[in-house]
């Protein structure tokens, strides 16, 4: 007989175990899999119950949440399957399908990040001795964020073992469990790195993580929001930062600088080219100039105009 909650509780330590899914998609199916069980505490997991539980999701939530939702049961539903606990896929004869209104990305200005990043330093240099290495470690989160678009998860889930400053690069490890290399190419980001690594002395602690919190532990996720916002306040920006607008501004300059859309690809780590291209709604900017600059109709003159 099908018991929702063990087979949860199975698919949850599979997906843990043998999947070894970062904890946040980890955290993300747990809640998504108890609310559908808080709706439908009968246990039932068919395709009734689950185009009920859509029109609900719809109801209460914004578009990408419910997407995410979604594909959160059907991942969960695609497991009981293949492994004969359930005899039909549900979602086989379910319509999914919705339009999802685009949201472009917000992007941080080359003129804030800068201002940002001369607050990072300027607290290190008025920084007292006790004080010292928050400051350092603050200025090489906000550099590597920024150097290498990467997600916060990733930032706060870096080892020591993934940075290596002698061949200048960044072993991030993004959704998926896949993994990309990240060249650091700029000198003052890999020198507050090193600076970061003597003023900290856990080199040598190769299974620890590299960005630490006053207790020695992992940086949280919201220690960096709470970091970029006491910048925000020092430089008393008119924006609202976050962490994932410096992955959208890097590839927003990046695209606006010419670079081919599959480098940025793969910098950012999308398994898929259509999630990059989001970006090329958001550089107006460079379709202007280039309109000004490069259209054939600027370089005509009309005598008779």
């Amino acid at each position: 007989m099908f018991n929702l909650k063990k087979e949860t509780n199975d698919y949850l330590i599979y997906c843990q175990k043998q999947k070894q899914l970062s904890q946040h998609t980890i955290r993300a199916y747990t809640i998504d899999l108890a609310q559908y069980s808080d709706v439908f505490p009968s246990g039932d997991f068919n395709k009734e119950s689950l185009s009920v539980y859509m029109r609900h999701l719809h109801e209460k939530y914004k578009p990408k949440t419910v997407r995410r939702k979604i594909a959160s049961l059907k991942a969960f539903a695609h497991y009981l399957f293949r492994n004969g606990i359930i005899e039909g896929n549900p979602f086989d004869k379910v319509d999914t399908y919705f339009k999802e209104p685009i949201c472009l990305p917000k992007s941080i200005p080359a003129h804030i990040i800068n201002s940002i990043l001369d607050a990072a330093y300027g607290n290190i240099k008025t920084a007292p001795p006790n004080k010292a290495l928050v400051a350092v470690r603050n200025a090489a989160v906000v550099e590597l964020l920024f150097a290498t678009g990467a997600r916060i998860s990733e930032i706060c889930s870096l080892k020591n073992s993934d940075i290596d400053v002698v061949e200048r690069t960044v072993k991030i490890f993004g959704k998926g469990s896949r993994e990309r290399i990240i060249q650091i190419e700029n000198n003052d980001v890999l020198k507050i790195i090193k600076e970061y690594i003597t003023i900290n002395g856990n080199v040598n602690n190769q299974n620890g993580f590299f960005f630490l919190n006053n207790r020695k532990s992992r940086l949280s996720e919201q220690s960096v929001r709470t970091i970029l916002r006491n910048f925000e306040k020092q430089i008393n920006s008119n924006i609202h930062i976050t962490p994932h607008m410096f992955r959208h501004s890097v590839a927003t300059m990046l695209l606006e600088e010419d670079v081919d859309i599959r480098y940025i690809q793969k910098i950012l780590g999308h398994s898929s080219i259509t999630t990059t291209q989001i970006y090329t709604h958001v550089t107006s900017a460079k379709q202007k100039e280039i309109l000004r600059t490069k259209h054939p109709r600027n370089k005509m003159h009309l005598q008779s105009a």
